[in-house]
């Protein structure tokens, strides 16, 4: 006869490795895009926090809020987008959790309602609501709207939801300023363009779902000759916009050079590497470039 010690015993294992399993599950779901949700969201959250004077005390709240709203951020998109590309998924990303037989639709979908309302109620203690609303209206029509399935509704996505991350990352600590809104707008802007980049190394699955992507309407040729010009004039708009304004400082200096020396990286990639292993690695690259210019606005907005 179990007793209620014993049957707690029994049931304490199951429950952890429950809780291991769905850690492990969101984790699969979100690990392809941490690089451009989770991670730039909390740098400009460190930025905003840093201007002056920084609360040393507030730190550790502004890190844990800052952290959950993003992964709540990146977890609503990654969800929706792979329950509406699971077909795709099975060419482009086997390994994905529908494709690779982790979750059923069924258990994906309700996954997706619950982030989705744990996302709304963590942006409205923050202050950010509107900000949360218009991310969760943009991934939506993203989605399950179909906009993905062409490249100008699905960038101009891309857009919306970078305003929407990066007003909502200031917004949790401090007021927007029109400095501000440069360093949200330059980089949200280039995911009108240089966000095509990831449609490089996705052509196949793209067209076998009839996606019209840049590449795919445009040819490889020319989409890498556009994409290699975009990324190569990139420096011109961080350094006039961002950087300048702040005078010749030896930082600023060095993170211009640093910013510049990574978009004509990337630039020359396109051009010269063209398997969809190098564009997956370039658009990382991107994505690293996305994370940098955030993190650059810990040292500048000061």
């Amino acid at each position: 006869m179990h007793t209620p010690a014993s049957l707690h015993n029994n049931l304490s294992p199951r429950w952890l490795e429950a809780i291991r399993a769905e850690i492990i599950l969101q984790w699969k779901f979100n690990r392809y895009d941490i690089s451009a949700t989770l991670i730039p969201g909390v740098l400009f959250v460190l930025a905003a926090w840093h201007g002056s004077p920084p609360d040393w005390r507030a730190l550790p709240s502004t890190l844990f809020w800052g952290s959950l709203y993003f992964w709540l951020y990146c977890s609503v998109f990654c969800i929706s987008n792979q329950l509406a590309g699971e077909h795709e998924d099975q060419i482009n990303k086997p390994d994905r959790p529908l494709p690779a037989g982790l979750v059923t639709r069924q258990g994906a979908w309700v996954r997706w309602f619950v982030v989705m309302g744990l996302y709304a109620l963590v942006g409205w203690y923050l202050g950010v609501l509107v900000w949360t609303l218009l991310w969760q209206t943009a991934l939506v029509l993203h989605n399950q709207g179909l906009w993905s399935r062409h490249y100008w509704t699905k960038n101009l996505v891309m857009v919306t939801g970078s305003v929407a991350q990066l007003a909502a990352a200031w917004e949790m600590v401090r007021p927007l300023t029109p400095v501000v809104w440069a360093w949200i707008l330059v980089p949200a802007l280039t995911l009108l363009s240089h966000v095509s980049l990831q449609d490089m190394r996705d052509i196949e699955g793209d067209r076998a779902i009839g996606r019209r992507t840049l590449p795919i309407v445009f040819g490889e040729r020319w989409s890498r000759l556009f994409l290699a010009i975009a990324f190569g004039l990139l420096p011109l708009a961080t350094h006039f916009v961002l950087m300048a304004p702040e005078g010749s400082r030896p930082d600023v200096l060095v993170l211009n050079v640093l910013l510049a020396s990574l978009s004509l990286t990337i630039a020359g990639r396109v051009l010269w590497l063209r398997s969809p292993s190098a564009d997956h690695v370039s658009y990382m690259l991107y994505t690293y470039w996305y994370c940098f210019v955030l993190a650059a606005a810990i040292v500048v907005l000061r």
